[in-house]
């Protein structure tokens, strides 16, 4: 009688473990086809963040952090990039006179995993930038590889500016 009893209750919580872990695969799911199928690809060349970190310390790139100000609070900045929001007004300005007013300039373009920096790439690249150049793992890491941060490569602290 007591079997009886707690069928029901049983059949509930598996019901509920089902549903729990079908919403689990629903979601690992959904993020595997956003990063393989959705995930903005850039047509343009593309450097890993150690050989970013080299060309900017040598001068044969212009390394620009496109992230947010409290992003680089939290992280630091790249050590050699030049931190300019992407979000500002006038960032193609910005972005023209860091470059010395060259759009044929090599510019690297880092954002926290690849994707806005992606994005904008295809954007500048439009814009009559010349030579843009993605840095796709990011600060964070991204299935292009694990980021500066991750790496070790140095940063530079936030002074609470953009240029």
């Amino acid at each position: 009688m007591m079997d009886k009893e707690l069928a029901p209750a049983r059949t509930r919580h598996d019901r509920r473990r089902t549903l729990i872990g079908l919403l689990f695969l629903a979601t690992a799911g959904g993020l595997s086809v956003y990063s393989v199928f959705l995930r903005p690809t850039y047509s343009g060349a593309s450097l890993d963040v150690a050989e970013a970190h080299r060309q900017a310390r040598d001068g044969s790139v212009l390394l620009i952090d496109i992230r947010r100000p409290d992003e680089w609070e939290r992280t630091g900045i790249p050590d050699g990039a030049h931190a300019i929001d992407m979000r500002r007004p006038d960032f193609s300005g910005a972005l023209l006179a860091a470059a010395g007013h060259d759009r044929a300039r090599a510019i690297a373009l880092i954002c926290a995993r690849g994707v806005r920096s992606a994005k904008l790439g295809e954007r500048l690249t439009a814009a009559g930038f010349e030579n843009v150049l993605n840095v796709p793992e990011g600060m964070l890491g991204s299935s292009a590889g694990p980021g500066w941060l991750a790496l070790g490569l140095p940063v530079q602290h936030h002074a609470g500016h953009s240029e």
